[in-house]
């Protein structure tokens, strides 16, 4: 079969994507709003794009009602972020925190998860994510207009806490001890335990 991405409703191209574009990994996201309420929420549409400056992405999708993500406008409102790495021992909060909130409401008290305080940035990390990439914001950019567009948010890393039970005898992060997990189409999602390798090409 062919798709004409063209003349797809926004919502049927949405579907495929997701259900294509997989594992996508997750930026369990932290942010702070001008009052001071935290706000933390998972987004996977996300990735790792320059190490000069080091910089990673994530995108908010607009929902039906034309309006954006409480991570979105707190990053307006203070422009720094956390990104926590999620594993899987952190999957079933993560999806919690996905529960639409009253803005305002912080998923950290609602959800009893434990914070503690960034290095270098105004948001808390989550104390149990074993990578959290403490951003400044760079940019963000607007694609598309109303429901379905998005908020793609452009952050520079400035500092990262690394959890030492993650780490291999040679002082990298060992993909079996971060044990994150990826975001396939719909509820289902994948674990990174299972690993090959293959030599790339010199």
């Amino acid at each position: 079969m062919t798709l004409d991405f063209e003349t797809l409703p926004p919502r049927e191209a949405y579907s495929w994507m997701i259900h294509a574009i997989t594992p996508r990994p997750i930026a369990w996201v932290s942010t702070i709003s001008a009052e001071g309420t935290t706000n933390l929420a998972p987004f996977s549409f996300f990735q790792g794009i320059c190490s000069k400056p080091p910089t990673l992405m994530f995108s908010g999708a607009i929902d039906r009602h034309g309006k954006k993500k409480d991570s979105v406008i707190n990053v307006g409102q203070v422009p720094e972020f956390v990104v926590n790495i999620v594993p899987f021992a952190l999957a079933e909060p993560m999806n919690l925190t996905a529960t639409p909130l009253p803005h305002g409401e912080s998923e950290f008290e609602k959800f009893a998860i434990a914070s503690v305080p960034s290095v270098k940035v105004r948001p808390p990390r989550v104390a149990a994510a074993p990578v959290a990439f403490e951003c400044r914001l760079d940019r963000i950019v607007n694609l598309g207009d109303g429901p379905s567009g998005s908020n793609v948010v452009f952050g520079t890393i400035v500092h990262a806490h690394i959890a030492d039970a993650v780490l291999g005898p040679d002082g990298q992060i060992d993909p079996r001890k971060l044990d994150t997990i990826g975001r396939m189409g719909g509820d289902h999602y994948v674990r990174t335990t299972e690993l090959f390798t293959v030599v790339r090409p010199r």
